[in-house]
């Protein structure tokens, strides 16, 4: 009777635990634009930090300064660093940033932009829910 209350309510943390994991993460819709179509941004929070992922499907825009650049629920556009990161003197090939944290000022993601700063244009976008930016009620 006890070793059954006890796996009982080992298996109900365990289940709480996975809710809470899985609940802390939440995928986009697919990136659509001009330049950039597919590919999926996955939001996260640990530790009261938020990190974005792209999908491994997400492919690179052959574009000269594509940027993240984040949209909040009130309409805020905030333009941070750059996708592509330069290697040490062409010794080794360019890498892609593919995860960034989120400075601390953003407290909501409506959608994740690829934005090239060069041509000062938006290649492609990924929303979250349903797509619309309503004000936070927080």
């Amino acid at each position: 009777m006890v070793r059954r209350m006890i796996g009982t309510a080992l298996l109900t943390m365990t289940a709480l635990l996975l809710t809470v994991s899985v609940a802390g993460a939440q995928t986009s819709r697919p990136f659509s634009g001009a330049k950039v179509n597919g590919g999926t941004v996955t939001m996260a929070v640990k530790d009261g930090k938020t990190t974005l992922t792209l999908s491994d499907d997400f492919k690179v825009p052959d574009t000269p300064d594509p940027h993240w650049q984040v949209v909040d629920a009130r309409g805020n556009v905030y333009l941070l660093q750059r996708l592509g990161v330069k290697s040490l003197g062409g010794l080794a090939k360019d890498r892609v940033s593919m995860m960034i944290t989120l400075p601390a000022y953003i407290k909501d993601v409506a959608s994740v932009q690829i934005y090239c700063a060069w041509a000062e244009a938006v290649l492609g976008e990924a929303p979250f829910g349903n797509g619309k930016r309503e004000p936070n009620t927080k």
